[in-house]
C-alpha cells in the first residue's frame, strides 16, 4: 500500500474512532446533564405535591389522578410501611393489590430521610420512567415521568453529532488526501531517484518544502556524490589495474570458483593460442598437460601452486597459481622459452669462442714452450715467432669482432649515414684486402643506373664489405673470380658480393649469419676465421634499416646481398 492510501486509511480511522467516542460520551453527557435537570425538577414538583397534599387521606388518590394528569406526572403516595396509599395510574380499587414500595431503592432513600431517584421499566404502565422520592405526607412521596422525552433529545442530539462527524470525516479524509498527496509525490521522486542511482542514471532530487523530506533528499543527494566519486576512484583503479594486467609480459588468468574464466590478459591468450575474440573454456579443461591440469585443481581447493615449467605448444612455460579471497584462482604464465634460448646461446657462445681460442692458444703455447726449451736455430726461432704472432692476431681478431658484435647488439652503436660513391666504396674496401691476403683472385665491380650513391655510414660499409670479400677469398680457389655489384632494388640499393667457390648447401643457408656456425668449420679454421664475420654484417645492415640474405649452389658459388633503404627525401627527413 502507497504512504498516500496509508496515510488516507489512518486518518479515516482515528476520525471514525474518534466521532464514535464523541457519540458515546456525548449520548452519556447529555443523558446525565437531562437526567440530573429532571430530577431536580421532580424534586421540586414533589416538595409542592407534599406541600399541597390534603388532610383528609381519602382524597389521596383523586388529588394523585388529578394533580398528575395535569402536570404529566405519576404521583405516589406511600406510607412508611410501604404501602401505596395512592397512584395517578392505578384505581382505588387496585391499590391494595400493588405489591410493596418499600425496597424499591428511590423510597427506600426517602425513608432514610433522603431524596432518592432511581431509573427503570415501570412494570405498570410498561416504558422506562425516572423516579424521585422525598420524605413527607403519609410517608413518601414519589414522582415519575417517562424518559421518552429525554431519549428524543438525546437522539436528535446523536443525530446532529453524528451529521457532524461524517461532515468532519469528510473534510479530514479530503485534507488527509491532499496532505499524503503532498508528502507522497516527493517521496515518490525521492524512490525513482534512488531507482536512478542504482540503475547508473542521473538522477532528479525534489523539493517539497517539507523539513523532513527536504532532509532526506538532501541525505541522498550527499550519498550519490559520494557514491559517484567512489566509483569514478573504483574505474579509475580497475582500469589502471586492467591496463597494467594487460601490458605484463607475464600470461594472468582469473577464473571464479567454478573454474570460468573471467579474466584474460592477451599474453595469456597469446601463449594458450586463442584469439582475442574467443571464449575460453573453463579452468579445468583449459591445460592440456597433466602438471597443469593438477595445478588447476589444487588451486581451486585453496592451495597455492609455487612456480612449476610446463610446455604449452613447444613453449617453455612457469606455471604459478594461488586462490582468490572470495573462491576461484589466478594463475600466471611466465614464458621462458627465450631464456632458455638465450641460455643455450650462451652455453653454446662459451662453448664456441673456447674452442676457437683454444686452437691459437695451444699453437702459441706449443711453440713457446719449444723455444723456451729446445733453443732452436735463428731461422727456426723466427718461423716459431711468425707462428706465435699469427696466432695471437687471429686470436686479437676474434676478440675484436666480437666486441664490435657486442657493441652493436647492445645498441651502443649507431649508424651516422651520409651519400657515398657506390662504385668507389667497393674497390677501395677490395684494395685494402687485397694487399693482405695472399692469394690473387679475379675482381669486378658494376654499378647499374640508379644505384651510383648509397646513403649509409662509411665506415660500416666498408667493416660489411671488407667482411664479404674476406669470406669470398677464403672460399675461392686462386685466379678464380669474385664480383661486387650493386642495383636498385624497390625502395633502395641492393649490393651483392659473389663468389665461385665451393658454394654453400642449402641446410646450411638458414644459419650463416649466426656467430661461430661455419658450413665447413675444419676449412674455416684452418684458413683462419672467427666465425663472425657474416654475423656482423647482419647487424651492421639490419642498424641501417635493411635486411642481408644469401644464395648459394653446392660448387658453383655463394652470393651475399645487401640491401639499404634509399636516400631520404624531404619528407622523411623531417620525419
Amino acid at each position: 500500500m502507497s504512504f498516500a492510501k496509508r496515510l488516507l486509511a489512518g486518518t479515516i480511522l482515528v476520525l471514525l474512532v474518534t466521532v464514535g467516542v464523541l457519540v458515546v460520551l456525548a449520548e452519556r453527557s447529555l443523558r446525565g446533564d437531562l437526567e440530573r435537570d429532571l430530577v431536580t425538577a421532580l424534586s421540586q414538583q414533589a416538595g409542592l405535591v407534599r406541600e399541597a397534599l390534603p388532610a383528609d387521606s381519602l382524597q389521596w388518590p383523586e388529588f394523585a389522578r388529578r394533580l398528575g394528569a395535569a402536570g404529566q406526572v405519576r404521583i405516589t403516595l406511600i406510607e412508611r410501611s410501604g404501602r401505596v396509599r395512592a397512584d395517578t395510574d392505578v384505581p382505588p380499587a387496585e391499590l391494595p393489590s400493588v405489591e410493596n414500595h418499600a425496597e424499591r431503592p428511590e423510597v427506600a432513600a426517602a425513608l432514610s430521610g433522603r431524596t432518592g431517584s432511581a431509573t427503570r421499566r415501570s412494570a405498570t404502565v410498561g416504558s422506562d420512567l425516572l423516579y424521585v422520592a422525598i420524605p413527607g405526607g403519609p410517608g413518601v412521596v414519589r414522582l415519575a415521568m417517562p424518559l421518552d422525552d429525554v431519549d428524543s433529545v438525546v437522539r436528535r442530539a446523536q443525530r446532529s453529532v453524528v451529521l457532524a462527524a461524517l461532515l468532519a470525516l469528510l473534510l479530514g479524509c479530503l485534507l488527509a488526501w491532499a496532505a499524503g498527496r503532498s508528502i507522497a509525490r516527493p517521496l515518490t521522486e525521492t524512490a525513482e531517484a534512488a531507482r536512478a542511482i542504482a540503475a547508473g542514471r542521473e538522477p532528479r532530487f525534489p523539493h517539497s518544502g517539507i523539513a523532513d523530506v527536504d532532509a532526506m533528499v538532501a541525505a541522498l543527494r550527499g550519498m550519490h556524490e559520494e557514491l559517484d566519486a567512489r566509483f569514478e576512484a573504483l574505474r579509475r583503479r580497475q582500469a589502471e589495474s586492467e591496463a597494467l594486467v594487460n601490458a605484463m609480459v607475464e600470461g594472468v588468468l582469473a577464473s571464479d570458483p567454478s573454474g570460468r574464466v573471467i579474466t584474460a590478459n592477451p599474453a595469456a591468450r597469446r601463449l594458450l593460442g586463442y584469439a582475442p575474440d574467443r571464449p575460453l573454456p573453463e579452468l579445468q579443461v583449459l591445460f592440456h598437460q597433466k602438471v597443469a591440469r593438477e595445478a588447476v585443481a589444487a588451486t581451486l581447493r585453496a592451495e597455492t601452486i609455487p612456480d612449476r615449467e610446463v610446455e604449452l605448444d613447444g613453449r617453455t612455460c612457469l606455471f604459478s597459481a594461488r586462490p582468490l579471497p572470495g573462491g576461484g584462482a589466478v594463475v600466471v604464465l611466465h614464458d621462458l622459452t627465450d631464456l632458455r634460448r638465450l641460455e643455450t646461446i650462451r652455453r653454446d657462445f662459451v662453448a664456441n669462442v673456447s674452442h676457437e681460442l683454444k686452437t691459437p692458444l695451444t699453437s702459441i703455447s706449443g711453440y713457446a714452450e719449444t723455444l723456451l726449451g729446445d733453443h732452436p736455430d735463428e731461422a727456426t726461432s723466427r718461423r716459431f715467432l711468425e707462428t706465435i704472432l699469427q696466432n695471437a692476431r687471429r686470436m686479437q681478431s676474434l676478440v675484436d669482432d666480437q666486441l664490435d658484435l657486442s657493441r652493436i647488439e647492445a645498441g651502443h652503436w649507431r649508424p651516422a649515414p651520409r651519400e657515398i660513391q657506390t662504385e668507389a666504396a667497393l674497390r677501395d674496401a677490395w684494395a685494402a684486402g687485397a694487399q693482405a691476403s695472399r692469394v690473387q683472385h679475379a675482381f669486378s665491380v658494376s654499378v647499374a643506373h640508379g644505384a651510383e650513391a648509397l646513403h649509409v655510414d662509411p665506415d660500416a660499409l666498408r667493416q660489411v664489405l671488407a667482411n664479404l670479400y674476406d669470406n669470398a677469398r677464403r672460399y675461392t680457389p686462386a685466379g678464380g673470380r669474385i664480383s661486387a655489384t650493386a642495383a636498385p632494388d624497390g625502395s633502395g640499393i641492393r649490393v651483392s658480393v659473389r663468389d665461385h667457390g665451393s658454394g654453400i648447401g642449402s641446410e646450411h643457408l638458414p644459419r650463416i649469419f649466426e656467430r661461430f656456425y661455419r658450413a665447413d668449420p675444419s676449412r674455416s679454421r684452418a684458413e683462419g676465421g672467427t666465425g663472425l664475420g657474416l654475423a656482423i654484417v647482419k647487424h651492421l645492415v639490419e642498424a641501417h634499416g635493411g635486411r642481408v640474405w644469401a644464395e648459394s649452389t653446392l660448387g658453383e658459388g655463394t652470393t651475399i646481398h645487401c640491401w639499404f633503404r634509399g636516400h631520404p627525401g624531404p619528407g622523411d627527413a623531417a620525419r
